[in-house]
C-alpha cells in the first residue's frame, strides 16, 4: 500500500489564505476549521525491491480557501454529497430492484438528487461486480456468454428505468 504523506510547507496562496485563521485557532486548543484545498505530488519514493518499506508519495497543499461562517453549510453539503458518492450501496431484491442500504438513505437527507445519485452509484457497482465475475468465469458457451451479457443490460436498464420512474418519465 502506498503511504501518502504531507508536506510542511504550504503555497505562498494557501498561506495567505490560513493567515486570517492562525490567531484563532491558536486562542482555542480545539479548534477546527472547514475548507476546500488541492495539494499536489511533489516527491515520489519507490523502495528498492525486497525492501521492507512501502512506496511513498508526498503532497504539497498547493492552494486553499475557508469558507466564512455564512458559506460553511455550503461546503459541508458538498462535503455529505461527495461521501455519499463515494459511499453509496444497496442490494437488490427479488424483484431486480435496488434498495439503498439504510446508512446511504440516512446520508441522503431525503433529497432527491442525493438519492437518485446513491440509487444509480450503488446499482452501477452491482452491475460492474457481476460483470467481473463474469469475465473471469472460465469455460463459458457463447450461448451461456450471451444469456449473462442480456442479465448485465437487463439490470442496467431496470437502474435507468428506476431513475426515470422517478423523475416521473
Amino acid at each position: 500500500m502506498t503511504q501518502l504523506k504531507f508536506d510542511a510547507k504550504v503555497s505562498a496562496s494557501a498561506q495567505e489564505a490560513l493567515e486570517p485563521h492562525v490567531r484563532p485557532v491558536y486562542a482555542t486548543p480545539a479548534a477546527r476549521r472547514l475548507f476546500i484545498g488541492e495539494f499536489a505530488a511533489i516527491e515520489r519514493m519507490e523502495p528498492a525491491p525486497g525492501s521492507e518499506k512501502e512506496p511513498s508519495v508526498k503532497v504539497r497543499i498547493v492552494s486553499l480557501e475557508l469558507p466564512n461562517e455564512s458559506q460553511e453549510g455550503y461546503v459541508r453539503e458538498a462535503l455529505r454529497f461527495l461521501y455519499l458518492q463515494r459511499t453509496a450501496r444497496g442490494t437488490l431484491d427479488d424483484d431486480g430492484q435496488l434498495e439503498l442500504a439504510p446508512d446511504t438513505l440516512r446520508l441522503t437527507g431525503g433529497q432527491l438528487a442525493y438519492l437518485e445519485t446513491a440509487r444509480l452509484r450503488a446499482g452501477l457497482s452491482h452491475w460492474a461486480a457481476y460483470a467481473r465475475r463474469v469475465l473471469h468465469t472460465s469455460s463459458l458457451t457463447a450461448s451461456e456468454l450471451q444469456h449473462e451479457l442480456k442479465d448485465i443490460a437487463d439490470g442496467l436498464t431496470a437502474a435507468l428505468d428506476g431513475a426515470r420512474d422517478d423523475e416521473g418519465n
